[in-house]
């Protein structure tokens, strides 16, 4: 963050500090401050989909943007757990659309996914999608924290320092969780696929 950024920083937290506390007329400001992250963060989500994915960029922000509207009052601790939660939200839009594509076709298997050591889903299709969903609630029962680390890092796009500072807890730690998390999904997603 440069000292250019810090007014803008300072003026989304206390506009989330606000809407956690109930002020509505506080989203309403604090979306055109957030939305172009917003929307990097959702074209990095539609960048991994196929090319013949049916949502739009505005599409997916939108949805997102009343799942978080919608929901119960946050208590914001920060501009980065914001994005955080905004990416879950994203993240859902995506894997709901992906179980309606799913359950409109026949058959519907779930097929293995390549996880790399980026994490990428390969071709994103929608029953990767889904795959990547189901191992990560499993993960999150058993592992709440690196499941949170997931969130954070690959779907809110978070580096290892915001993700620490968000979950209070050290870099390493962040990246131990993250190593583990990895490993964990793809023997998740796999045994999904031969099980």
């Amino acid at each position: 963050m440069t000292a250019e950024d810090a007014p803008q920083v300072n003026a989304v937290t206390q506009l989330l500090i606000k809407w956690g506390k109930g002020d509505r007329a506080a989203l309403d400001e604090l979306l055109p401050l957030v939305y172009r992250e917003l929307h990097k963060m959702a074209k990095r989500y539609m960048a991994q989909q196929d090319a013949n994915h049916t949502l739009q960029t505005t599409a997916v922000i939108h949805e997102a943007y009343l799942k978080l509207a919608g929901g119960s009052a946050h208590d914001w601790e920060n501009r980065a757990h914001f994005f955080g939660v905004a990416a879950k939200a994203m993240r859902h839009v995506l894997v709901d659309h992906a179980r309606d594509r799913q359950a409109a076709k026949r058959g519907g298997e779930i097929q293995i996914v390549s996880i790399a050591e980026d994490m990428d889903i390969a071709g994103g299709a929608a029953r990767e999608i889904v795959a990547l969903d189901d191992a990560l609630k499993t993960l999150a029962a058993s592992y709440p924290r690196q499941a949170e680390v997931v969130e954070l890092r690959y779907f809110g796009g978070l580096s290892v320092d915001e993700t620490a500072r968000t979950l209070k807890i050290s870099v390493e730690t962040v990246a131990r969780d993250w190593r583990f998390a990895k490993s964990f999904l793809k023997r998740e997603m796999q045994r999904g696929t031969n099980g």
